[in-house]
């Protein structure tokens, strides 16, 4: 079952939607109920994502993709990220 985060900029109605279409998914938003808080730094939504079993769905492809390369460089993985 997939398990996806959604980052704090990404708009709550994505979430809705995707449970509309897909309500077996499992999906979680940052500062909301089971997920990391509102402000948590980049490279430790990752580690979050690592842990927990969950695909980040963010839109910052500004730092993100550093704080990614850091994060596999360092032996880490994530499930997947878009």
């Amino acid at each position: 079952m997939k398990r996806l985060l959604m980052d704090e900029y990404i708009p709550p109605l994505y979430c809705k939607q995707l449970l509309r279409y897909e309500p077996e998914l499992i999906v979680r938003e940052v500062s909301g109920a089971d997920a990391p808080p509102k402000g948590t730094s980049d490279p430790d939504l990752l580690v979050w994502c690592e842990t927990y079993g969950f695909m980040l769905i963010t839109s910052n492809r500004k730092s993100m993709p550093v704080h990614l390369a850091d994060h596999l460089n360092e032996g880490r993985h994530i499930p997947d990220i878009l």
